[in-house]
């Protein structure tokens, strides 16, 4: 009956033999394609390292105006944009603008990216449901495995710096872009794209016309759940060499250091609720202009 009580597993000697293979081979694999692997990412780098370097070497009052405009632009709302300056101008006041841009710069690169890679994707799985049904289980997978696993195979693939953190953060943060273009794209009302059908729109026609303008609100809540995703990530990667407010905060942790750890948690949280009010403002913009365009 020792069957009933112990469940039945593979012979120890057996799993230890599956684990050594697995490690070696991906030890191999990266021995033997690493290198080529990093060279593939360094225009990524490239791209970070300017971005930090902009937020970091200019002048604050330029780089608070700045941001200060995008607010107004996306959310057309003063309450918004005085907030956004306060909560900027607080940070800075308690020696942690460094940092904060630095983090800055990494949600702006990661999102950039996700768009780039999430939208397309989006798109190719409302067109198909097939590639929905082949894409989703790896969204779940990405979705669900915990995120200090995502680090193992990039630190071994690429060493600790701040494209493997990107990436991780990346592939942590890009599945609610995918979902969601794909579900905005999907619920576009089937009347107006017979509509467009009619006039004799081709393919692209109606998805550049039709149906992404119409999607746009559902789009941007994707953009906000990214967002909000890789600020949750910045701790985590600053583990493999991401800087930041997150490399504080795992020293906090370290060093059992309460204020330090708070003052840039809540500096993380300040620089998410500006980016929550804004994309969420902006998304509802878009949403009452398309209600007058076709109301």
């Amino acid at each position: 009956m020792e069957w009933f009580n112990k469940f039945p597993a593979m012979n120890p000697d057996s799993l230890r033999d599956l684990k050594k293979a697995i490690d070696e081979g991906f030890r191999s694999f990266t021995r033997a394609y690493g290198d080529g692997i990093e060279s593939v990412f360094e225009p990524l780098q490239h791209f970070l390292i300017w971005s930090e370097r902009f937020m970091t070497r200019t002048p604050w009052p330029i780089i608070l105006l700045l941001i200060a405009l995008f607010a107004w632009y996306a959310s057309r709302n003063w309450r918004i944009v005085a907030g956004t300056v306060v909560t900027l101008l607080v940070i800075g006041y308690f020696d942690m603008w460094d940092d904060t841009m630095k983090t800055v710069s990494m949600i702006f690169v990661c999102t950039v990216l996700s768009i780039v890679i999430g939208i397309p994707i989006g798109i190719l799985m409302a067109r198909s449901d097939r590639l929905q049904n082949a894409i989703n289980p790896v969204l779940d997978v990405m979705q669900t495995m915990p995120s200090f696993v995502y680090l193992i195979p990039v630190v071994m693939l690429l060493g600790i710096g701040k494209v493997p953190g990107l990436i991780a953060v990346v592939i942590y943060a890009i599945p609610p872009m995918i979902r969601l273009t794909n579900l905005g794209i999907r619920l576009v009302d089937k009347d107006v794209l017979e509509a467009a059908d009619a006039f004799g729109s081709s393919s692209w026609q109606k998805l550049k016309k039709v149906q992404m303008p119409l999607a746009l609100p559902t789009i941007m809540a994707g953009i906000n759940q990214t967002i909000m995703m890789a600020l949750a990530m910045v701790v985590i990667a600053s583990m493999i060499g991401v800087q930041g407010l997150g490399q504080p905060v795992l020293k906090a942790i370290s060093n059992q250091y309460f204020t330090l750890g708070i003052f840039n948690g809540l500096a993380i949280v300040g620089i998410a609720i500006i980016f929550d009010r804004v994309s969420q403002a902006f998304g509802k913009r878009l949403q009452q202009h398309l209600e007058i365009v076709h109301g």
